[in-house]
């Protein structure tokens, strides 16, 4: 049985920023601890360890927990399925589609591996300006999902739309 190269990018890409965001959550989780900030660019950004119990930026992290629960270990394993069968119809040659649902996967599989452990996802990007403008501290598993994510947008606008293609020019 021959395996698509597809899969094998899919594969590859997925395992690699696993491994680098499961890295680097082992090493905040084992040497900081919670809530403890160590600054890298004075009023810009910090390695700051947070517990995020809820989704993207928070979001939900207030509902009650066994609602959190379902949700949070039920979804995940629906979106990767969703990826799967995405890529089932993506052609074998279209590179960026693939690395994109390759970052998307790899992201989602990093945090649901935390919430298995934890209950929760380990960030600890923290980007402020001042401490006057903050961003919401997130991981490498939220940077592979946000630009996997960004590039299918950009695959969306840059696609034509049936019917708008441009006529024959006649002879």
């Amino acid at each position: 049985m021959k395996i698509k190269l597809k899969y094998l990018i899919l594969v590859t890409i997925a395992g690699l920023i696993i491994a680098l965001d499961q890295a680097t959550k082992l090493y905040i989780h084992t040497h900081f601890s919670l809530g403890e900030s160590i600054t890298v660019i004075n009023d810009f950004f910090n390695i700051t360890y947070v517990r995020n119990t809820g989704a993207a930026f928070g979001f939900m992290s207030t509902a009650q927990e066994t609602f959190r629960n379902i949700i949070f270990l039920t979804m995940p394993p629906v979106a990767l399925l969703v990826i799967v069968m995405i890529m089932r119809g993506v052609h074998d040659r279209d590179l960026i589609q693939i690395l994109a649902l390759s970052s998307i996967f790899g992201g989602a599989i990093g945090n649901y591996i935390d919430r298995i452990r934890f209950r929760y996802v380990i960030d600890f990007l923290d980007f402020h300006i001042q401490n006057e403008y903050v961003w919401p501290a997130f991981n490498v598993a939220d940077i592979a999902i946000v630009i996997g994510v960004g590039i299918l947008i950009l695959i969306m606008f840059r696609k034509e739309e049936p019917g708008t293609e441009p006529l024959p020019s006649e002879t």
